[in-house]
């Protein structure tokens, strides 16, 4: 099983629908220009990702410039050529494609709302409903640590 990543970008290109053998396989790949708060803009991160069957048609619904959420599996397989030698391929398969103006809120982490584990409910609801992220504790060196390592 591949595991899922998330990504948020703009919208550089959208690729045709292709069929590929004579079982119907489609695929369509779409490149996105990363845009999250990570992203330099001076040096820009162009993703080309896929979507394959059914999922297709979730790019119908966008144009070259929206910002999109993409949720995919990052997937890869080795091929054999026998006397070219070994090659790997690597896929970023689309699951889910959303404006990113209507993120789920699982998508995004409100670091508003988290409590640190030594306050009391009272106290991590005052924090929060204040704006502020409640904070760890200070770091103790004096204190006895278990952890062999």
């Amino acid at each position: 099983m591949s595991q899922s990543f998330e990504v948020q970008g703009m919208i550089h290109s959208i690729g045709d629908t292709t069929e590929y053998g004579a079982n119907g396989f489609t695929k369509r790949e779409f490149v996105i220009k990363l845009t999250g708060d990570n992203e330099n803009p001076a040096y820009p991160n162009h993703i080309a990702l896929e979507l394959i069957k059914d999922k297709c048609a979730m790019m119908d619904n966008h144009k070259l410039g929206d910002e999109i959420q993409v949720q995919f599996n990052l997937s890869g397989r080795l091929w054999s050529g026998g006397d070219k030698g070994e090659k790997c391929f690597t896929s970023l398969q689309a699951w889910r494609v959303t404006s990113a103006s209507g993120q789920s809120p699982s998508s995004s982490y409100d670091q508003s709302s988290a409590s640190s584990y030594d306050q009391s409910p009272s106290s991590a609801a005052s924090s929060s409903s204040s704006g502020q992220a409640a904070s760890p504790p200070p770091f103790d060196d004096n204190e006895y640590d278990d952890i062999p390592f």
